[in-house]
């Protein structure tokens, strides 16, 4: 489809008569959009899209019904491949890409589509071509759109483009002047009323959380508590003693942290603190930790894990809190290049003591540490992250020239282009001992090969090790067991304190079975 009208934007440069200007024609397209093929519907859709880029002379109250109606039509089709982007845990690399870029392409195209609208508004003016009357739903739909666009650069870790924040503060600067920016509506499709003001106060705080080391299926539900929540977060248009983040609508740059005043004042910035909406959010969280249910009251749009559900709220009263989260440990600049293995199999290889630390043929990376803390590390990487890269992913890291090995946690991803990233690596162990273990029950060691697993020798709680485990292994009523040295050893499980879908993080005691 994008090659079928790839040309219309040099043919109808400079003439009215674009197809879709045509109110005939244009129903007739959108009947003819697949209603069985999602990803199909979305690439017709996404490709009319484009032809309206290089149609100038275009009627702005003409292309604001005609993206109306194709974001309607698209919105079925949008669940529909969200669904399937967020609920296949082992979509390839490829599918993945596939999913992500026809959704990013789609609302990226749609929020320039109404930013162009919003700029031929003449607002003061009733005679003007797209109508006052058209401002609220105008301005809500341009900061959903670019607000969706910004949540599917956060499923891709970025790169994000800050000349978005200066066309949704565009947006309401001109819903406040025109009187409109409380104006409550309701959208086909959509949930409940909203109004300008609303959407740019969730789009401001999605920002604000840091979302960023969370997986993205936690981004989804993070965007949909903070919707449930909006109401108790307190937005001003001047700074407060208690205020946390801030933005200037003229302005190029997401919201800041409130660290210390704006150099100067502006009528264009706008304050928001967490207001009643962290109490809410904290006592859901205790409720959800004691082994409590979700009230019934909150509607998330769709069923979640327990474990996922406190993960987000755990993070979200954590940095949409009075005080945000101050770093714990010191950072010390450095530039030092790492060797970077992935997955628990590699890791082990290298903390076997058969092969001497020594990952012959393993699929290395080259990563740059650029700061170091006693918490971890971040690092630059120079080359196009690997497939398996993702937030919760399991490294063990060679420093250069060094002998030693370490294991980490990659807690933050960011993409600074198509090729380069920053990651923040949680330290766990420098000091790791590879082990096979079996469960207790399984008796002879000569009838079942064990599995790997990785016992961390520092940074444990007193009379217990943490050990890494494969998936799906950590079980409260079976110990392990395994052998060293000729020596049997126990392990009594504790806890399970993390938990991915390619390894375990958990605690045990030892005792020695002679």
């Amino acid at each position: 489809m994008l090659n079928k009208v790839a040309g219309l934007g040099g043919l109808f440069a400079q003439r009215t008569d674009h197809p879709l200007a045509n109110a005939r024609e244009l129903r007739r397209v959108l009947s003819e959009l697949p209603k069985d093929n999602a990803f199909k519907a979305l690439d017709e859709i996404s490709g009319w899209l484009e032809s309206l880029e290089g149609a100038d002379n275009f009627p702005s109250g003409t292309l604001y019904e005609v993206l109306e109606q194709f974001e309607e039509a698209a919105l079925v089709h949008l669940k529909r491949l969200s669904r399937e982007y967020f609920g296949s845990a082992r979509l390839s690399k490829s599918e993945e890409n596939r999913l992500w870029s026809i959704n990013y392409g789609f609302w990226t195209r749609l929020a320039a589509g109404y930013d162009r609208c919003l700029l031929a508004v003449d607002y003061k003016n009733r005679s003007g071509d797209l109508q006052k009357s058209m401002l609220p739903s105008l301005c809500v739909r341009q900061i959903i759109a670019f607000g969706q666009a910004l949540k599917w650069e956060h499923f891709h870790y970025g790169p994000s483009r800050d000349s978005c924040w200066q066309s949704l503060g565009r947006a309401l600067l001109v819903a406040e002047e025109a009187g409109v920016a409380n104006k409550a509506l309701a959208l086909p499709g959509r949930r409940g009323m909203t109004s300008p003001l609303q959407e740019y106060q969730k789009v401001m705080i999605f920002q604000a959380a840091s979302l960023d080391s969370l997986l993205p299926v936690g981004i989804e539900l993070a965007e949909q508590v903070i919707a449930h929540f909006l109401p108790g977060f307190v937005f001003t248009v001047g700074a407060q003693i208690d205020s946390v983040y801030w933005v200037d609508l003229k302005l190029a740059q997401p919201p800041q942290r409130l660290a210390r005043m704006p150099a100067k004042a502006a009528p264009t910035q706008r304050f928001l603190k967490p207001g009643n909406a962290h109490e809410s959010m904290r006592a859901v969280l205790d409720t959800l930790e004691r082994g409590g249910d979700m009230p019934p009251d909150i509607n998330l749009g769709g069923q979640y894990p327990v474990k996922l559900l406190v993960t987000v709220f755990r993070h979200l009263a954590n940095y949409l809190s009075p005080i945000p989260p101050q770093r714990l440990h010191d950072r010390h600049r450095v530039t030092h290049r790492m060797s970077v293995l992935n997955g628990l199999v590699n890791a082990f290889v290298v903390f076997f003591d058969e092969f001497g630390g020594k990952p012959a043929g393993l699929p290395m990376d080259t990563w740059v540490a650029e700061n170091v803390s006693r918490g971890g590390f971040g690092a630059l990487l120079g080359s196009a992250p690997g497939d398996w890269l993702k937030v919760g992913t399991l490294v063990a890291m060679q420093p250069e020239g060094g002998e030693n090995w370490l294991l980490g946690i990659i807690r933050r991803y960011h993409r600074l282009s198509e090729k380069d990233a920053r990651v923040g690596i949680q330290s766990l162990a420098k000091k790791a001992l590879a082990i096979e273990v079996q469960v207790k029950s399984v008796s002879s060691y000569a009838k079942a090969a064990g599995m790997p697993a990785l016992m961390l020798l520092d940074g444990n709680e007193a009379g217990e090790f943490r050990v890494v485990l494969p998936p799906m292994t950590f079980d409260t009523r079976e110990s392990l067991e395994y052998v060293r040295d000729g020596q049997r050893f126990q392990l009594t499980p504790v806890a399970l304190s993390e938990q991915t879908a390619d390894y375990e993080l958990a605690r045990y005691r030892q005792s020695s079975l002679g």
